[in-house]
């Protein structure tokens, strides 16, 4: 494939302010390893070969380092396809994506900037009486005493704002319990009928849900909402000029980028205005390379903007969020290399290499997304992908660009990756039959954490189970299939689950997102999913000819916590417990 293909690339070099944008000409015209500010022309080559190899539709990324008087020196490139409409080759640096995960940095430094204001008087809304000062090891349930709780009577005394954003409260995490039309007071109250599997402080277990909780506290203690918050403190002195939290004003822009699956199927961009209100400060930021490289020249320079000299979050904030304090990993993995991995809040800290990186990676449906810098190398990349599932080769490119700038040999090559395939969710069932018909299964059932969910066999009936058996029937044959059960299951990252046997009274679960109708261009049925974390197994409890509940195993590092710390049945150390009614 030419090296041109796919792909336009703009240099920026500000000196007080951005020059204007000017194409490069194609690397295939110029000398081997010629090199911009930052990237070489070989880097360019490298991107468009791993985009090609793992059938990506496009990549955005952006490198920056700070020259000479602070003033950063930026490099920014895009590759491929923006739109389902475009001729393949529309994506530009200034094309938006969705920063998913990415966007906890966002809400630790916010939150930092809440405790500074506090510190220094700012304050709009005081503080609870029984709170005399305001820090990172503030107790939760101080600044919340009413909403704040889990199932852990020590936890919910005793955790601090330091262990929730560190993800170390011991509550796993519990994507599927929240769903569009929730507020963040509504997912934080749900909290506590979700059950804990490790003590406080014992282990690192991410959870989106406390940085949800983030997002609470600033609004409660600013009187305004945390993306209103986000936009004036950080956004704005930043210039990050189209970034937003708000969907519906990206999508107005004409920047957004279109999405697409592992398996090259299109979808909508995933989260609505309702979604952003809860979500944002957990995952739902949206930038692009362009404005990304100025968040990340502000951290180079520990919260100073380079280009005004404006402190725009004070050294202390940069420092705590930055700053390891859990251990994700404590031993050298294929991954990180020979360094620990730890989390501090918001950034992971590792090494690539012998240089010490400071990184976050995210992924929703449709984007797949890589924030990394290093203050030591003096260098900081962003990759964003618009498809999902593909953090692996974002890592990749951002270790080549780190090689690549510092001049180094590098180890990152492309590796031959097939594309996803659709592929059958769950065993074919061979194992032990069923202890009773497979209708008696059917019925509706509830858990206090997650809701109600109804399933429905092929033989179902109701007016419900049509249109939930009419919109499988568009993406399986029901009569061929195993003995399944099938339901909708309405969450941000779900609108309908399948349970499929297994042996005996297990079924291998599933929550899907169905398009009976195609997407885009392809108006052809299909269904997406976040492979393992939205797969578990569901084993229902049979007492005589009666179905009484079914126990759902998602994490099941969890679960075992649970059964080694209370040697209790599965009903009572699963992740959800569900009553038939």
């Amino acid at each position: 494939m030419p090296l041109c293909s796919g792909w336009q690339v703009f240099n920026l070099f500000i000196s007080g302010i951005f020059a204007a944008q000017v194409p490069l000409q194609p690397p295939v015209s110029l000398p081997q390893a010629t090199r911009g500010p930052i990237l070489s022309s070989d880097f360019y080559e490298f991107v468009e070969d791993v985009r090609d190899k793992a059938a990506i539709p496009g990549i955005s990324v952006g490198a920056v380092r700070l020259g000479d008087g602070k003033q950063p020196i930026t490099q920014v490139a895009s590759w491929g396809r923006k739109t389902e409409d475009g001729d393949g080759h529309d994506l530009t640096p200034d094309t938006l994506f969705g920063l998913a995960s990415c966007s906890k940095a966002f809400l630790a430094t916010s939150f930092g900037l809440l405790i500074d204001d506090f510190a220094h008087g700012r304050n709009i809304t005081p503080l609870p009486p029984s709170v005399s000062r305001f820090d990172w090891d503030t107790k939760i349930a101080s600044m919340l005493p009413d909403e704040w709780a889990l199932d852990d009577e020590w936890t919910t005394r005793t955790a601090n704002f330091r262990d929730a954003f560190g993800h170390v409260t011991g509550l796993p995490r519990y994507d599927y319990t929240y769903a569009p039309g929730d507020s963040t007071h509504d997912i934080l109250l749900r909290m506590r009928d979700l059950r804990t599997a490790y003590e406080l402080r014992e282990k690192w277990s991410y959870n989106n849900q406390m940085f949800v909780l983030g997002a609470h506290v600033i609004e409660k203690y600013t009187n305004t909402t945390w993306l209103d918050f986000v936009a004036g403190r950080l956004f704005k002195p930043l210039n990050m000029s189209t970034t937003t939290v708000w969907p519906s004003v990206a999508i107005a822009s004409g920047k957004l980028t279109d999405t697409w699956t592992k398996t090259g199927r299109r979808i909508p961009f995933w989260f609505t205005d309702e979604i952003s209100r809860f979500k944002a400060g957990a995952g739902g930021v949206i930038s692009s390379a362009e404005d990304m490289v100025k968040w990340l020249a502000t951290l180079l320079n520990r919260g100073v903007n380079p280009v005004s000299g404006e402190t725009v979050f004070p050294r202390e904030v940069y420092d705590t969020v930055t700053t390891a304090r859990q251990v994700v990993m404590g031993a050298p993995t294929a991954q990180y290399g020979v360094g620990i991995v730890g989390y501090g809040m918001g950034w992971m800290q590792s090494t690539y290499d012998g240089i010490q990186v400071i990184s976050h990676s995210g992924g929703i449906p449709g984007s797949s997304t890589l924030t990394v810098f290093s203050p030591s190398s003096n260098l900081g990349v962003v990759v964003l992908i618009n498809a999902d599932e593909q953090g692996e080769h974002a890592l990749t490119i951002a270790k080549r660009a780190f090689d690549d700038a510092l001049g180094r040999l590098s180890p990152s090559a492309v590796v031959d990756v097939p594309t996803h395939e659709v592929q059958d969710r769950s065993p074919q069932s061979a194992g032990e039959p069923l202890s009773l018909d497979l209708e008696a299964y059917a019925g509706t059932y509830a858990s206090r954490g997650h809701g109600t969910i109804t399933l429905c066999s092929p033989q179902s009936t109701s007016h419900y189970c049509d249109g939930v058996l009419a919109d499988f029937s568009t993406i399986e044959n029901l009569a061929d299939s195993p003995p399944s059960l099938y339901s909708t299951f309405r969450s941000v990252w779900s609108t309908h689950a399948r349970l499929r046997h297994i042996s005996g009274d297990t079924f291998a679960g599933a929550f899907t997102a169905l398009f009976p109708q195609g997407y885009g261009k392809n108006t052809t049925a299909f269904e997406t999913f976040e492979t393992g974390d939205a797969e578990g197994t569901v084993e229902f409890s049979v007492e005589g000819s009666k179905v009484t509940g079914f126990s759902l195993v998602i994490d099941e590092a969890a679960v075992e916590a649970r059964r080694k710390r209370t040697g209790g049945p599965i009903r009572e150390t699963a992740d959800a417990w569900f009553e038939k009614v």
